[in-house]
């Protein structure tokens, strides 16, 4: 198994999740990938790192950090 890729990611709507998904699907080299909607958690794992994740995710405009980071104050 490789890389648990852990992501915040605001889960707001159905069609949030649907995108969230399509992006992360483009990804290579990943194996599974969940989404926590509860917890607004994106798990990722695979051969991938943090930083690709979260590009995939910053194309379609979501803002995403890492799981064990604070959110950043607004």
């Amino acid at each position: 198994m490789g890389n648990v890729v852990e992501l915040k990611v605001g889960l707001h709507c159905e069609e949030c999740i649907k995108k969230i998904l399509k992006a992360i699907k483009k990804i290579e080299d990943i194996e599974t990938y969940n989404v926590d909607t509860e917890l607004n958690k994106v798990i990722v794992t695979g051969n991938v790192t943090t930083e690709q994740v979260i590009r995939a995710l910053q194309k379609i405009k979501k803002t995403a950090i890492p799981w064990d980071q604070e959110a950043a104050p607004c």
